[in-house]
């Protein structure tokens, strides 16, 4: 679908979604029932509309246009409240007394356009409503007339920015036509660069022109493009000049020897250049390792070599609602289901592993480096890490691996990794507590180590970077991009570990931070301005932040103004560079440009497939949520809604959805 097509008809189902409210009010006066006398009592109808943001007030006339508005209510009175899903993003409804207790609450939806009822009768009992999900941002007071205060719990009113606002940087389109670029690495040797494409194929950037041909063209041996599912990620081997070997991760139709109820079967596999290095040749292929995965989402992806030599891959934790379920196994943390990532014994998902490629032992096609942490001891030798929800992008800077993994429906992390480090999921999401169990209540505590018999009681490690998915009523953002530190030529920039996030509320409109490296405690960050740009967004979803061999970063998008493109994180006229050279550079495109680039349409680039709608949903505390799980609801006794779930597939670092109108991806957002 084109992701301007997307929008058109998201705006269509938003009149649809209003004439259907109007329909509610008009069949809400025949909702009542009918008093000791035979009279049947009115129902009043509250239409609002939901998304990260807040909800926006709707009908009656007073509340229309307001951000989480006080609902004026009068005790005994029958009421119901219809509300439309603005962004797509998983909500419900709640009712709250003054101590926070639920009285009454919908089951979560996450369709874009779709409505949910609430009805109750009134009753001063009631203080506030809020989306449980993203309890932070969509929260809004219940009054009963004048003398009664609104609930002290109404909406903060502060002025003050979710996130600083950080120095104004430009974005230099250097190439584009791309569906979803995924990845790019520069190629030892030269200062040439592969560019991953989503859809299969591998194109050759030297300077500012793609090649014609593509490089590697994987197409006929993915599996079909839904979910995350797709080519996910490159790295080129160290010494790719003498041996012109890569490696790549990419999703596989569902291997033989894997569990039938499975979704796919993902692929570490080498291939080799030519002798030019200028094309792959797609017959030299050696598979390294097949992990099979039980969702089709939550793959990770991320492909690196690290300082040592050896390879570093990443694999999310199988997906699910709420990450449990079938293909999850047990694990030490019996307070919830389990999640992979708390497991080291029974496969190899929620962890980042560390392989050496350049040999061979026993029957594997790769050796275990000797000192990699579960080497002698209970666990899959291939672990170097673990504890890992969806550790979508990941890189190393001064020696140093920083992995982005996407959380669950409150907060976003990027993680310090180091050798038989547990980062914690399922048993917490960040610094905070998880469950499995409730959609609306997290646990007040929970471990931060696990037990003495597993593996000494080993720390659950804190991230560097945190962040809410919404902060006084802003979003902030949905799914995390990983970056690096930054050694290029702006000097506002200097040593800032530069990352990003994919949406903002689920649109083509993403985001760029910088963290100032600390020693202890969460690392601080700004929001950095684009110049050019309405609200200093990236106009366009945030795929992957890539670097090249001069220190400088890149921005991979997909949809939105920018489209799918590689972009240069430029110097303004507030940030100088440093050097003369590289001022010279960033000159004359300092904003969002469209330069000379090759940006031709790639029609055969996508593999078409059902369009299946994913959904995401979840359940939270304090924060927000944005792609979560899409699980069950289930009619219950508090609301009733026009459609039914049958999505369980937990949030990632996104559905490929409303993607650069690639047919076989969901249409919706990068769904988590």
């Amino acid at each position: 679908m084109n992701p301007i097509q997307h929008t058109q008809n998201r705006r269509r189902r938003r009149a649809v979604g209003r004439r259907r409210f109007l329909g509610l009010t008009a069949a809400g006066a025949l909702a009542g029932v009918a008093s000791g006398r035979g009279r049947a009592q009115d129902t009043r109808t509250i239409e609002l509309g939901g998304k990260i943001a807040g909800w926006q007030g709707r009908s009656p006339e007073a509340i229309a246009g307001e951000e989480n508005p006080t609902l004026e209510l009068e005790a005994g009175v029958d009421y119901q409240i219809t509300w439309t899903n603005l962004d797509g993003m998983g909500h419900n409804i709640a009712l709250l007394d003054k101590n926070g207790e639920v009285l009454k609450r919908t089951s979560v939806m996450s369709e874009q356009g779709a409505t949910q009822t609430i009805a109750f009768t009134a009753r001063e009992a009631m203080a506030e409503y809020i989306c449980e999900p993203h309890r932070a941002s969509m929260r809004g007071a219940v009054s009963f007339g004048a003398d009664t205060p609104a609930a002290n719990a109404t909406t903060d009113t502060t002025t003050e920015n979710a996130v600083p606002t950080g120095p104004t940087v430009g974005l230099e389109r250097v190439v584009g036509g791309f569906q979803v670029p995924t990845d790019m690495a520069l190629l030892p040797g030269d200062n040439r660069r592969l560019v991953v494409d989503l859809p299969g194929i591998v194109y050759l950037n030297e300077g500012d022109e793609l090649r014609e041909e593509p490089f590697l063209d994987l197409r006929d041996r993915l599996a079909e493009l839904v979910g995350e599912r797709g080519l996910l990620g490159l790295a080129p081997h160290p010494n790719f000049a003498q041996n012109r070997r890569f490696y790549v991760r990419y999703s596989a139709p569902l291997a033989d020897d894997a569990p039938e109820e499975f979704s796919h079967t993902e692929v570490l596999a080498e291939f080799e250049a030519n002798a030019d290095r200028t094309s792959a040749r797609p017959d030299s292929e050696r598979v390294l390792l097949e992990v099979h995965e039980p969702r089709k989402v939550h793959n990770g992806g991320a492909v690196a070599f690290g300082p040592d030599g050896y390879l570093y891959t990443s694999y999310g934790d199988g997906g699910g609602p709420r990450d449990t379920g079938p293909g999850h196994a047990s694990d030490w943390y019996e307070e919830n289901r389990g999640g992979n990532g708390q497991d080291v014994t029974d496969n190899l998902l929620g962890s980042i592993l560390r392989l050496d490629v350049d040999s061979r032992e026993g029957n594997k096609p790769y050796r275990i480096p000797d000192d990699n942490p579960l080497v002698g001891k209970a666990g899959l030798d291939e672990h170097y890490a673990w504890g890992f929800r969806n550790p979508w992008r990941m890189g190393f800077s001064n020696g140093t691996l920083y992995a982005a993994d996407v959380g669950q429906n409150r907060y976003e992390e990027i993680d310090r990794v180091v050798k038989g480090g547990n980062y914690g999921w399922n048993v917490r999401e960040g610094t905070h507590c998880y469950g499995t169990e409730s959609l609306s209540d997290m646990p007040e505590t929970c471990p931060t180590a696990t037990p003495p018999d597993v593996r000494g009681g080993e720390p659950l490690r804190k991230p560097v970077i945190e962040y809410p998915h919404a902060r006084n009523g802003e979003t902030i953002g949905i799914s995390v991009i990983g970056g690096y530190l930054y050694d290029g030529s702006i000097d506002a920039l200097d040593g800032k570990f530069v990352f990003g996030d994919y949406s903002k509320e689920g649109e083509p409109r993403g985001s760029l931070f910088a963290a100032t490296p600390s020693q202890q405690g969460l690392w601080e960050f700004e929001e950095l301005q684009v110049e050019g740009a309405e609200g200093g967004a990236v106009e366009g979803y945030l795929i992957a932040i890539a670097r090249d061999e001069e220190g400088e970063l890149f921005a991979l998008t997909s949809a939105g103004d920018l489209g799918g493109s590689v972009n240069r994180i430029t110097a303004t006229e507030t940030t100088k560079t440093a050097t003369a050279e590289t001022s010279a550079r960033a000159t004359a495109n300092t904003t969002v440009t469209q330069t000379t680039t090759m940006a031709r349409t790639r029609t055969d680039a996508a593999t078409t497939g059902e369009g299946t709608t994913e959904t995401t949903v979840t359940a939270g505390t304090e924060t927000t949520s944005g792609a979560a799980t899409a699980t069950e609801p289930t009619a219950n006794e508090s609301g009733t809604t026009n459609r039914t779930e049958t999505s369980a597939d937990g949030a990632g670092f996104g559905v490929f959805a409303a993607l650069a109108g690639i047919g076989g991806l969901a249409v919706r957002r990068l769904g988590r």
